[in-house]
This record gives structure tokens, sequence and C-alpha cells, in this order.
């Protein structure tokens, strides 16, 4: 445990410790701790002002992406895990084949195709072509499959058909509410896939506005390679301090789903 409590801390530790640095400590001080100065409230002021806010523009279209993309991929996800695990239907064993089939197959090999479809609908560079991919989680519907099967009892459905509630409000009222713990666990895979998605964005769109952090920050970190951007060693500080920034939002919400998603994962594993 210490051994994994390092590997997964240190490098969190070495960005706030390298975030809080001036440009000229950054290079001059040992990587794994501060620097003489604190310039951490500096350095995020300086960050949310360069290029006009553009960090905040791409904040925002992080934001979007994730909470429209996650959000109905989770949704998407819970319908169509429980048709598959309540609802007998002709071809629900080969649909259900198809959708470990879609696990198994890279997201960077349908990157091209989905570009070239994308291409001929018009709308790359449009933040469809960055939600409308992300609203498709193969993996997420196989988890909602599974979760269902065993979190929403046949003898509830059977009972609320009796009573005369239609399948729309069975769903409703009642199997949404008993899959809630696994629709969490969904959303929170969903939303981190979603929030570090760098290649599809990279492929898709063009125009820097549309840009998510994840291709933002490494257009600001070809800069400084090049050193094109004009500002020295202070745009390494941006990255940075950036890169530490696009990390919170995440932490928080591990944090506050955490205790629905060890319930999700847990819950209707064990028959009594």
């Amino acid at each position: 445990m210490l051994v994994m409590f390092v590997y997964a801390v240190l490098p969190l530790f070495w960005l706030l410790a390298n975030a809080s640095k001036s440009g000229g400590d950054l290079f001059s001080t040992f990587g794994l701790w501060f620097g003489g100065d604190f310039h951490l409230f500096a350095n995020i002021g300086d960050t949310l002002s360069y290029q006009d806010g553009i960090f905040l523009r791409w904040f925002g279209n992080t934001v979007l992406y994730s909470v429209v993309g996650a959000g109905g991929a989770a949704l998407l996800a819970t319908i169509g895990g429980y048709a598959l695990a309540k609802y007998d239907f002709p071809g629900r064993r080969l649909l259900f084949a198809m959708v470990l089939g879609a696990i198994s197959i890279p997201g960077t090999a349908l990157a091209v195709p989905t570009y070239l479809l994308f291409s001929r609908v018009g709308i790359v560079d449009t933040p469809w072509a960055v939600l409308i991919p992300s609203l498709c989680s193969p993996f997420g519907l196989y988890l909602m499959r599974v979760y269902a099967a065993d979190a929403v009892p046949d003898s509830i459905l059977e009972s609320a058909r009796i009573d005369g509630a239609g399948e729309f409000r069975i769903f409703r009222t009642i199997a949404l509410r008993l899959l809630a713990p696994g629709f969490v666990t969904v959303l929170l895979f969903a939303l981190v896939a979603t929030w570090n998605n760098y290649f599809l964005p990279l492929i898709v769109l063009n125009t820097p506005d549309w840009f998510p952090l994840t291709v933002g920050l490494n257009q600001w970190n070809a800069q400084a390679n090049s050193g094109t951007s004009g500002a020295g060693d202070a745009t390494y500080q941006l990255i940075l301090t950036g890169s530490l920034l696009s990390i919170v939002p995440l932490i928080i919400a591990f944090l506050v789903l955490q205790r629905f998603w060890q319930s999700g994962l847990a819950t209707g594993s064990v028959k009594q």
C-alpha cells in the first residue's frame, strides 16, 4: 500500500510543487520540493489571463464535453443495460455480443473513420464532433446490463405491471432508483474518460476556441518547446499551473462520487 500510495501521489506532489515556483526557480531548484518563493497564486492569475483568458474557454469546453457527454453516456448505458437485462426480444444475445466486441476495439482505431464520417455530415470542428462519440460507452452498457440483472428484481417489475403501470413509468419510478449506484459508477468512469480525452478532439477540432484542456495545454507545451510563444520560461509555469487546475475538478468529483462508486461495484454481487 505504501508503494502504491507513493506511485499515485508523487506525480501530484511534483505538479503542485513546481506549479508554485517562479520561472527561475523551476530550473534551478530540486524538482520534488518547493522553491524559495511561493508563486502559486500569481501563476494561477497569469494562467487565467494568458492569451485573453483562453484557459477559461478551454476549461468551459471541457466541462461541457464532460457533463453532457458523460451524463448522456451514463443515461444511455443505464437504459440499454436495463433493456438487455430485463426484456426478452429477438437478437438480444447478438446485440450483447456486439457490445462485448466493441469493448475490445481501442478508441484510437475508430478516430480516423469517425473523422471521415463527421466530415461527410459536416460537423467537424464543432462541439458535436466531440459530444456524439462521448455518448457511446460500450463498457458502461455492459456494466449496467450485469448490474441490472441482480439489482432490479423481476418480482417488483411484475407487481408494477399487475398494478397497471406502463413500462416507461416502471423504469422511471422503480428501476432507475434501484440502478442509481450503477448509474453513478458509469457516470464516474465516463466523466474521467471524457475529461482526459485527447486524441479525438485533436483530430476533429481545428479552432482553438473549441479545444478542451488536454489539447489546449498541449498546444502551449508545443509553443514553449519551439520558443514561439514569446513568453520565455514563464510559459512552462502556465503549463504546470494549468495542468494542476485541470485535475482539481476530477479530484472533487471522485471524492464526492466514490461512495456511490463503491456501492455500485458491490451491490448485487451477493444473493440472499
